[in-house]
């Protein structure tokens, strides 16, 4: 067994021994430290890791951590048997406040080092806005520019107001923005991504990581808390990170330092907040402010969203913020009268992700208030979500709620085959359906008579605008009991995994302008589908397609004074 380095097995014992509250990944992820160390011929600088702990007294805070010097001295200072670094990929999911853009700012200062000892080790910044890709560089300058530093760290070091190089090695540090015109001649050492909750695609990734590979050791690293965009690189991050330390993945030199809540129900512990911010112990003024953000969000959720998501990185759906009580969904559970509702206008509505993931069709009949809801969906083999779903597929397949489809992807003619089925009992007034999806669909919808276009105008492309519009009525649906389903666990399941979202003008922005304008969600972008709910919801764009009984009028009252 290799031996680790008292000063990285230090927070790894606080863990062990509960000194330091700690949440589930982060118990794993030591256990998954000790088994790499026991199994593997691997190496711990020790010298170069006490030189790097000696560049913290240059920074305002002087001293370091237990968990910094953990994830850094793993990420630059351990090496496998053929001298190339063990775990040269991090990910760091921390709550607001614990030092990210510090921690950034140190182990940048240490690979430009002389310590580091690679000519021409770039350190490149990555972020969304110069602001939080200049951040770290600043705190790097500021500290050189320090008036009892300058004169011993200009030795070593030249700076100017927008990077700093480390004179012997020639490595250059700078803050880049999430841009990838001009990035293709990087030379970079270690890309650091800084709060990549927002990004929502790989496209600037990917430019920023080919270059890296010219330089020996290649390194990344992602800081960040959680965040709003779902189904982007963060929780892919968060994906992977789960199959290693829950699945017994290699981890393929991703270390996964995760803080977060276990639960929703340890935040009114505050015992329990440094699970998600393991720094907190040692700042008293950030623990007096998270008090006052918590007694705000306990009081009023709707006034402050992020602070279970970045405080806690536990985003969380609470009674204002989900779909409904799930008592309201458990009660859509009442037989449907299908005598009552056919031969009766009705609307269709579909939705999926991915053909080769799955999808969905709602049937919906509108009788006085009353709302019948039939709903199917298709499976695809191929997905590659599968394994992640925690639902009884197999059994809802059995109560002929779900069809699997054993091919590369659904067809879409299975969802128009079933429609022409419905036209024989139904008169299917409109089909609605994602703006975006509808380039898949279009053909197939055209060859049954569904078309957005004069003269029929009977399809419909559902926008964000249009869900804000029925949220409302859906809401009140819910809650005056207006929803009849049958028994469709798949469609309880399916409207539980989702929640309601702030409508920005930007992915995660709220503003003042948006306040109150809602769109649905999904929860967990890859283990919980919402795609039957969200064809309900497109459904419901569209009842005013089907009339409305006209009511009766009202009598004409007299009025008699005495």
């Amino acid at each position: 067994m290799t031996k680790i380095d008292p000063r990285i097995e230090d927070y790894m014992v606080q863990v062990e021994t509960g000194s330091i509250k700690a949440c589930e990944e982060q118990k794993l992820l030591v256990a998954h430290i000790r088994q790499t160390f026991a199994s593997e011929d691997l190496t711990v600088d020790s010298d170069r890791l006490t030189r790097y702990i000696g560049l913290a007294k240059y920074f305002p805070w002087q001293t370091l951590f237990p968990w910094q010097i953990f994830v850094v001295g793993l990420h630059t200072c351990v090496f496998r048997s053929d001298g190339r670094p063990r775990w040269p990929d991090l990910f760091c999911e921390l709550g607001r406040g614990a030092g990210k853009d510090g921690t950034i700012a140190w182990e940048s200062l240490c690979l430009i080092s002389p310590y580091n000892g690679i000519d021409g080790y770039d350190v490149d910044i990555c972020a969304n806005n110069e602001d939080q890709s200049m951040r770290p560089v600043k705190d790097v300058i500021d500290a050189l520019e320090t008036p009892e530093n300058v004169k011993k760290l200009k030795r070593f070091f030249y700076w100017n107001r927008e990077s700093v190089k480390g004179l012997k090695t020639r490595a250059m540090l700078r803050g880049r923005t999430n841009s990838p015109k001009g990035k293709d001649g990087l030379r970079s050492g270690i890309c650091i991504f800084n709060e990549i909750h927002q990004y929502e695609n790989y496209q600037n990734i990917d430019v920023f990581t080919t270059g890296l590979g010219k330089k020996p050791h290649p390194r990344r690293s992602y800081y960040t808390t959680n965040g709003d965009v779902r189904e982007g690189p963060l929780d892919d991050l968060l994906t992977t990170s789960e199959e290693i330390l829950r699945g017994g993945a290699d981890d393929g030199g991703l270390l996964p330092f995760i803080c977060k809540l276990d639960k929703v129900e340890e935040v009114h512990d505050e015992e329990n907040w440094p699970k998600a911010n393991p720094s907190l112990p040692y700042l008293p003024d950030l623990l007096a402010e998270i008090r006052k953000e918590y007694k705000e969000w306990k009081s009023h959720p709707e006034r402050l969203p992020a602070f279970m998501t970045k405080r806690m990185n536990l985003p969380v759906q609470a009674s204002d913020l989900a779909v409904t009580d799930y008592e309201n969904i458990k009660s859509t559970n009442v037989e449907i009268a299908m005598d009552l509702i056919k031969k009766k206008p009705a609307v269709v509505g579909i939705d999926f992700s991915k053909l080769a993931d799955m999808a969905a069709l709602d049937l919906h009949v509108r009788i006085d208030s009353t709302r019948y809801d039939i709903c199917s969906a298709w499976m695809c083999r191929a997905s590659k979500d599968l394994s992640r779903i925690k639902a009884p597929l197999d059994h809802w397949s059995d109560m002929g709620l779900l069809t699997w489809v054993d091919d590369v992807e659904i067809s879409p003619t299975l969802l128009t085959d079933l429609i022409q089925d419905y036209k024989q009992d139904y008169d299917i007034k409109g089909v609605a359906i994602d703006d975006f999806r509808f380039a898949l669909m279009s053909d197939a919808l055209a060859e049954i008579g569904f078309s957005p276009r004069a003269p029929l105008k009977n399809l419909k492309l559902v926008r964000p605008s249009d869900i804000m519009r029925v949220v409302p009525v859906i809401d009140s649906c819910f809650r005056q009991g207006q929803f009849i389903w049958g028994d469709n666990p798949l469609l309880r399941w399916a409207t539980n995994n989702a929640k309601l979202v702030r409508f920005g003008r930007k992915a995660g922005k709220v503003d003042d302008a948006d306040l109150g304008n809602y769109v649905y969600g999904k929860i967990e972008a890859k283990s919980r589908k919402t795609d039957p709910w969200m064809a309900l919801v497109a459904a419901m764009t569209i009842e005013d397609f089907l009339p409305v009984k006209a009511r009766k009028p009202t009598p004409v009252s007299r009025v008699y004074t005495y």
